[in-house]
């Protein structure tokens, strides 16, 4: 079966698809506007979550997990920290540590995204060694 695609929309005409509300929403619950990431990483992040689903779409709690991930990696452990607490800091920085070695998963996926797309915080490359081969 075929994978629906994502949209962005166009000119107003055509509303955004589901998946990218979806991450939208779960970037706002995270105190991080939309519009701070590129609808590029987006696109590639929802693609991703496609890639990794269970069933041909993503659970509604996996737009959250990447949410997470890409918010902490654009802003960093103290800006993060600041609108979500400590317990998810500590979270998401064991699914890093885990992330490292797992060059597969969704989360190791979804850090090489922010290198790659050059929107990543310095202090969380500096903080986990972090570094891409096209670098």
């Amino acid at each position: 079966m075929a994978r629906r695609r994502s949209s962005i929309g166009f000119l107003g005409r055509f509303g955004r698809s589901q998946d990218l509300k979806q991450l939208d929403e779960a970037l706002r619950a995270l105190d991080m506007h939309p519009a701070t990431v590129t609808e590029a990483v987006k696109l590639t992040t929802v693609n991703l979550l496609k890639d990794h689903a269970m069933g041909t779409e993503p659970a509604p709690q996996a737009f959250h997990g990447a949410a997470e991930m890409l918010a902490y990696c654009m802003t960093g452990a103290d800006a993060f920290g600041q609108a979500n607490g400590a317990a998810l800091v500590q979270a998401v920085e064991a699914r890093i540590e885990r992330a490292i070695g797992a060059d597969a998963s969704l989360d190791a996926q979804l850090i090489l995204l922010t290198l790659q797309a050059r929107i990543i915080q310095p202090s969380v490359v500096q903080k986990f060694g972090l570094e891409s081969a096209a670098d």
